[in-house]
């Protein structure tokens, strides 16, 4: 099994001299792919609620949920060990880094160090704030660089960095698509769909953020709360993301769609229960029950 910090699903180390070759010429459109900042949040239904019962909002599905994505991204369903990862992967987001890859260049960790700021004042991060500032938007290290990566690793064993990250992990992926899906009729296997989708992707709106991804699929086919089959939307959505990651060079292997979610859904398992088998990567995982 290749080391937790080889995140291959960015392809991480499988990808890297191919996104280098490439970099040049795609680094406004890939650095932009990914927004943070100048996105809008899905929009919440009138009954649907990020904090009402069943599906991932289930304590125990959506600790799942952090074991399906911490396979693709870390190769390890020990999500918990990945407060300290950081590396650049060199896909133009800068550093990525921490339990779903919050990348400098995205604003996503500008925001996560401004919370853990909140938090705990004064904390080692605290120091690298302007700089964060001044490289979001690209894949520069100025003014992080030499330390900040041993900076990063020492944080992660701060119960309150850990704290910033699962809050920001919430409040910009897990909430907001976890509440669309639910908008949409979605059970637990849609709502993870969703979920993974956003933490690759980002939000908005663009054709190869989340917005787009399902808006490329409502295209096709209809939701369950459109009067839609659940299963030939969920398929219509991963067809769909599996082309918006096919665009781009640091995202086009799909095992996490083709051998993860997909083996579910042939399945009929749209309400995600264990046991769980699946492969990404040419790994193979299992959730008992």
């Amino acid at each position: 099994m290749p080391p937790a910090h080889a995140r291959p699903s960015r392809p991480r180390a499988l990808y890297v001299a191919m996104a280098a070759v490439l970099i040049a010429a795609v680094t406004a459109t890939v650095a932009n792919a990914r927004p943070h900042r100048t996105t809008q949040p899905p929009k919440p239904g009138a009954t649907a609620s990020a904090s009402s019962g069943g599906g991932l909002n289930d304590p125990r599905m959506k600790e799942i949920a952090q074991q399906l994505v911490s396979s693709a991204e870390n190769s390890s369903l020990v999500w918990k060990a990945q407060f300290a990862y950081i590396e650049d992967i060199k896909d133009g987001r800068g550093y990525t880094a921490g339990i779903v890859g919050f990348c400098s260049g995205t604003g996503d960790m500008l925001d996560l160090v401004e919370r853990y700021q909140k938090l705990k004042p004064g904390n080692p991060l605290s120091k690298y704030l302007p700089a964060l500032r001044k490289v979001n938007g690209s894949s520069s290290h100025s003014g992080l660089d030499p330390d900040f990566v041993g900076e990063w690793k020492k944080a992660a064993q701060d119960p309150a960095f850990q704290q910033a990250q699962t809050d920001e992990r919430d409040r910009v992926y897990f909430g907001p698509s976890v509440m669309q899906a639910q908008t949409d009729g979605l059970r637990a296997l849609g709502q993870f769909a969703y979920y993974d989708a956003i933490v690759m992707h980002g939000p908005g709106n663009e054709p190869v953020s989340f917005g787009g991804i399902r808006a490329a699929a409502m295209k096709k086919a209809r939701t369950p709360a459109q009067g839609g089959d659940e299963k030939t939307y969920l398929a219509a959505f991963l067809d769909a993301r599996r082309a918006a990651m096919k665009t781009e060079a640091a995202h086009e292997e799909t095992d996490r769609v083709d051998t993860e979610q997909l083996v579910f859904l042939k399945a009929g398992n749209l309400d995600l229960r264990p046991p769980l088998a699946w492969k990404v990567y040419g790994e193979s995982f299992k959730i008992d029950g």
